[in-house]
């Protein structure tokens, strides 16, 4: 990444979100719904740093997935309705909050990496330091 100081710094949100290159903010992040692509089409960035691994769907769960299982309890719980209601009331719900959201927090975390540069942790061997 030795051309990066030819780039301006750009916001993991502003491109990230997008689904927009994390150096040059033009190319395309994504290749599909949430396969990344291995470089971007314009400034040729490397992909292969990227590794958000389950992030976006842990922030789902969490933010999305919890509050939709709530209303479906609530549903069942208040109206004891038959199972076809749930079928038109909850799982349109939880399939609208789970599912759109999956790509802007991916695009999110990986442009998060390129911003902040994070990298796999390594055991620093070189001057003697052993992990306790």
């Amino acid at each position: 990444m030795s051309s990066d100081a030819l780039w301006p710094p750009l916001s993991p949100y502003s491109t990230g979100v997008r689904g927009r290159c994390p150096r040059c903010g033009q190319g395309h992040l994504f290749n599909g719904f949430l396969t990344l692509r291995q470089k971007c089409e314009v400034c040729d960035l490397d992909y292969s740093f990227a590794d958000p691994a389950d992030g976006p769907a842990f922030f789902v769960m969490c933010f999305a997935c919890v509050p939709s299982v709530a209303l479906a309890v609530w549903i069942e719980v208040a109206f004891q309705p038959p199972f076809w209601v749930h079928l038109l009331t909850s799982l349109p719900f939880m399939l609208l909050t789970c599912i759109p959201p999956l790509r802007p927090l991916k695009g999110w975390l990986v442009a998060s990496q390129y911003f902040y540069k994070a990298e796999q942790g390594r055991i620093d061997r070189e001057h003697g330091r052993h992990p306790v």
